[in-house]
């Protein structure tokens, strides 16, 4: 099962605030573990809001909208993509984590579809563009 990991925004976060060494230290050691247990596909911070951008849809209209974003706790600060048994997994390695900022904070996990779970509207011609699309991706 894949899942994504998203660590949430906080106002630290969003401020800028940059982890302490022993936080960096502390998820290193975490991310090592991931990686040798085989669960870790990849994970990266991100720099807040203000630095980014949204792309806000609407028929055929595009408007770019600059950071930083209101509702701090809807915002990612980070992530990882893991490859787990099951949820049940995914929750126990969550809860190993260090606490990714200096105060209060969540981490989301969120799976992934799988073709299968399309069931009929998954048709062969789709599933063939599927194939080639992903053997076309870095490994």
């Amino acid at each position: 099962m894949r899942v994504m990991v998203i660590v949430k925004a906080t106002e630290d976060s969003e401020a800028g605030l940059l982890p302490s060494t022993e936080l960096l230290e502390a998820m290193g050691r975490y991310n090592e573990q991931l990686a040798e247990a085989g669960i870790m596909v990849s994970g990266d911070g991100l720099k807040p809001s203000s630095a980014g951008k949204r792309v806000a849809f609407d028929g055929a209209s595009r408007i770019v909208l600059d950071g930083p974003f209101a509702e701090t706790k809807e915002l990612i600060a980070g992530y990882w993509l893991w490859n787990v048994r099951d949820m049940d997994e995914a929750v126990a390695w969550v809860k190993r984590c260090p606490n990714p900022m200096p105060g209060p904070s969540e981490i989301e996990i969120r799976p992934f579809y799988e073709m299968s779970d399309f069931g009929d509207a998954l048709t062969p011609d789709l599933a063939e563009l599927q194939d080639r699309i992903q053997s076309k991706l870095p490994k």
